[in-house]
């Protein structure tokens, strides 16, 4: 689209003459495979990559270079606000799972979107437009909304006996889950003829309940179509010329009946039922829910069927009476050998028989058991429901189910499902009662295990999206922050114009800043985990610490003189502890108490930060302030999370200080209460090795190094062009490839540098892949790699890094650390 789009009458005109910002954010997006598009200034011009044009769908390719207002005039009203919120306050937006209702071949339908807004600033910090990432999520919200409504079908059809019972809650469920106007299960005679509907459901449309003719309701054209086993679908009945017929429209009318589906059930190849729901006006029906109509309607037509069978057992149950003195023999032995806690008793409440497995189960002797109310082994809380069932089934002569829980022998609860009937003396009721313990273990379990299971995937998305994108800010980052750095070390402009460079530089500090944090979270950092002292690192940061959280708060320091040294980054752990001494400031805005613990310990159980079995040191910032109350501490590590107000933070600190935890292979807990402080713990493994002192200055060093010829190795274009620069200023001479393989072919034909430099993923030969070749042919090469992600696979631990972005002083320190020196 970029070179066959007309620019003409683009408010910025071609690419080539737009902002710098701009140019290097449609690189980005231009050579992204994940769907990426730009909305340039204040109108919110629309451009995209190939892998963003499906989203647009049918307004591709004329969306591209429109206005946003004009390209989603059907969603505006959802993300305009959206866009104007990044656009004011600067602050970068995601969401998940949106709902968006976009308009797709003529008609608007309910979609789900995961989608980030990132503002896009020039060199005077100004927006001037705004990157938008996101993939849709309707087929999987869709298919978590059916699950749900199957699961809540199938539990609530299980326990009822009445056919009739079974069909008013279908209907109620699948009324409420599709919004219709009516729903209900019409069951036809043996003839095929007449059509009776004993329930069903409505919100704005009258009842069905009663008998019709099928000819009348539906003519004999969808009669035929039922019969034959096809679903029914009527999007509008005014326009569907199967109810042209003037009975079967005069009938609909009748009812206000527009739009419809109707999935048939045939057995032995007879239509014995069909499953509706109705709709007052006209409704573009989803394939989605044509699919949950099918499936309901098999799962309320077996729910029936069981009902009805489990009648007629009762039925024939009653005309057996007679002959259960001759199986007198065979029923007390399956008396003796049931499972299940088998009893009779009376309506006054007492039980005349018990069988074994009640001792077996709750450890009561058969003695105790007869002597004693049934009710008072009841749970107090049970006992008023569970008599209202047997006073019900008693009246009813119906049998009845219901849970409660019983006392056991010694002292404890046991939850049990019973199944009651009467006795045709009308004085006594068999009871039939299964221990759930097990069952109800499995199910919190499960419950548990599926929701650690959606917040792991949650996470994982987020972090996937996340640290894609703070992978390649990095990359844009390296160019700007080097040539701000340039201009401020050579001191090029007026003394205005060097307040202005200085403030960019900030901002892309700031910038630089805020991407580790999102590598944090998203557990892509690069990390130089080495053996860390942690009390000499905290007591290093006392004043800083002190200084930071200022006069009208104590800070105390509790840390083990003997204390076994951490597996840690010491620069990020220092980031980590000075963000929580933040927090813990931002608490206590009238003073308080900030404590900073250090204490090993073993952890032999499972841990809630999610901790594996093993030794650690637990470092704790501990503050005496508002505290959370139980929905921030659950959200509390969750990204662009915050309680602190607009501006006032990004949200990101504890998911960082989260993330970096867990990329160590620690944890984190976070205990608090509100009113009375919060305690945030780090979990770091412990070190076999010595500890080592806190990573190399940033300074540039002073010793001068020996120059020579450098091979430097970069696919970014512009990365590479600003690395070249500083190499230059360094005193080196440069020679540079735009990939490993290209690099390869410079030496295999004679080139041989002083120096490599190189990026490690690139496309092809990898950075340490070529340092290994490299080396190979010339041995001894000092090499250098360069990496903005924690992309550590195949770099060998003997290989410096420097991680991106970085300024002149970075490079010249690493370069330092593995170049000889003059001498001088």
């Amino acid at each position: 689209m970029l070179t066959s789009f007309d620019w003409l009458d683009f408010p910025l005109g071609s690419p080539d003459r737009w902002p710098s910002a701009l140019k290097v954010a449609l690189s980005l997006c231009v050579d992204s495979s994940f769907p990426t598009a730009i909305y340039c200034t204040r109108e919110l011009r629309l451009i995209y990559n190939d892998a963003w044009a499906p989203i647009a769908g049918e307004r591709h390719p004329w969306a591209f270079g429109r206005p946003g207002a004009e390209v989603w005039a059907d969603i505006w009203p959802v993300v305009g606000p959206q866009f104007d919120e990044v656009w004011r306050t600067g602050e970068g937006f995601a969401t998940f799972d949106q709902m968006l209702p976009i308009r797709r071949g003529g008609e608007v339908q309910e979609t789900y979107w995961n989608y980030s807004f990132t503002p896009i600033r020039d060199e005077n910090g100004e927006i001037v437009g705004i990157l938008n990432q996101g993939n849709e999520t309707t087929a999987r919200v869709m298919g978590e909304r059916a699950q749900s409504f199957r699961l809540d079908l199938e539990q609530s059809l299980r326990t009822l006996d009445d056919p009739v019972s079974v069909m008013r809650v279908a209907a109620e469920l699948l009324g409420a889950t599709l919004g219709v106007s009516r729903a209900g299960y019409g069951e036809i005679d043996a003839d095929g003829e007449i059509i009776r509907v004993s329930r069903d459901w409505t919100r704005s449309m009258p009842s069905l309940a009663g008998e019709a003719r099928l000819l009348d309701g539906f003519g004999q054209t969808i009669a035929e179509e039922l019969r034959a086993g096809r679903t029914l679908v009527v999007n509008d009945s005014a326009s569907d010329p199967r109810v042209a017929g003037a009975n079967v429209a005069d009938a609909w009318a009748s009812t206000n009946l527009r739009a419809i589906i109707a999935v048939p059930l045939i057995k032995e190849g007879r239509l014995v039922a069909f499953l509706y729901a109705h709709e007052s006006k006209p409704r573009q029906w989803k394939a989605t829910e044509i699919a949950l109509m099918q499936d309901a309607a098999e799962r309320t037509w077996a729910a029936v069927e069981r009902a009805r069978a489990e009648q007629a057992l009762h039925e024939l149950n009653e005309t057996l009476e007679a002959q259960v003195e001759a199986r007198s023999a065979e029923r007390d032995r399956l008396w003796n050998l049931s499972q299940d806690m088998l009893a009779r008793a009376d309506f006054t409440g007492m039980m005349s028989a018990v069988s074994p497995a009640w001792t077996q189960v709750l450890g009561w002797t058969e003695a105790e058991l007869l002597t004693q109310g049934y009710a008072s082994f009841m749970h107090p809380d049970d006992m008023p429901p569970t008599l209202a069932a047997i006073e019900g089934m008693s009246a009813t002569r119906q049998p009845a189910r219901f849970q409660n829980r019983i006392a056991t022998s010694d002292g404890g609860w046991k939850p049990i499902e019973w199944t009651v009937a009467p006795e045709a003396d009308g004085l006594n009721f068999i009871a039939v009662g299964r221990d759930l313990s097990d069952a109800k273990r499995k199910e919190a379990e499960l419950a548990a295990a599926q929701e650690a299971l959606r917040q792991s995937q949650k996470m994982e998305a987020m972090g996937s999206l996340t640290g894609g994108v703070a992978h390649d800010f990095n990359n844009l980052l390296t160019p700007i922050i080097g040539s701000l750095d340039m201009l401020v070390r050579k001191g090029i402009g007026s003394e205005r114009e060097r307040r202005l460079i200085d403030g960019a530089l900030q901002s892309a500090e700031r910038a630089k800043t805020l991407v580790q944090r999102l590598l944090a979270f998203a557990r892509r950092q690069p990390l130089q985990s080495t053996a860390v002292n942690i009390g000499t690192l905290v007591g290093g940061m006392t004043d800083l610490i002190a200084s930071t959280v200022g006069p009208t708060i104590d800070l105390g320091l509790d840390l083990d003189p003997a204390l076994p040294h951490a597996i840690a980054d010491a620069n990020q752990l220092e980031m980590a502890l000075l963000n929580l001494a933040v927090n813990a400031r931002d608490a206590m805005p009238r003073g308080g108490q900030l404590t900073i613990a250090a204490r090993s310990e073993r952890i032999s159980a499972r841990h809630p930060a999610g901790l594996g079995r093993g030794d650690y040191v637990r470092l704790s910032v501990s503050d005496t302030g508002a505290g959370m109350d139980e929905e921030t501490l659950r959200r509390a590590v969750e990204p662009f999370f915050s309680t602190k107000g607009i501006g006032k933070g990004t949200g990101l600190g504890l998911s960082m200080v989260h993330g970096l935890a867990a990329q160590l292979g620690g944890g984190l807990s976070i205990d608090s209460t509100p009113n009375k402080g919060t305690d945030v713990t780090l979990w770091l493994p412990l070190s076999t090795e010595p500890a080592t002192g806190q990573a190399p200055s940033s300074t540039p060093t002073q010793t001068p190094l020996v120059r020579g010829t450098v091979l430097l190795v970069d696919d970014e274009d512009l990365v590479r062009m600003s690395t070249a620069d500083m190499l230059i200023d360094l005193g080196f001479d440069v020679v540079e490839a735009t990939s490993g393989d290209e690099a390869l072919k410079l030496l295999e034909t004679g080139q041989a540098p002083d120096l490599l430099v190189t990026d490690h993923l690139m496309p092809g030969l990898s950075g340490a892949d070529l340092a290994s070749l490299a080396r190979a042919r010339i041995p001894g090469l000092p090499v250098l790699i360069v990496s903005g992600y924690a992309e550590v696979d195949g770099i060998s631990p003997d290989l410096p890094r420097l991680t991106k972005p970085f300024r002149n002083a970075d490079l010249a320190a690493h370069l330092a650390e593995i170049l000889p020196v003059t001498g001088k």
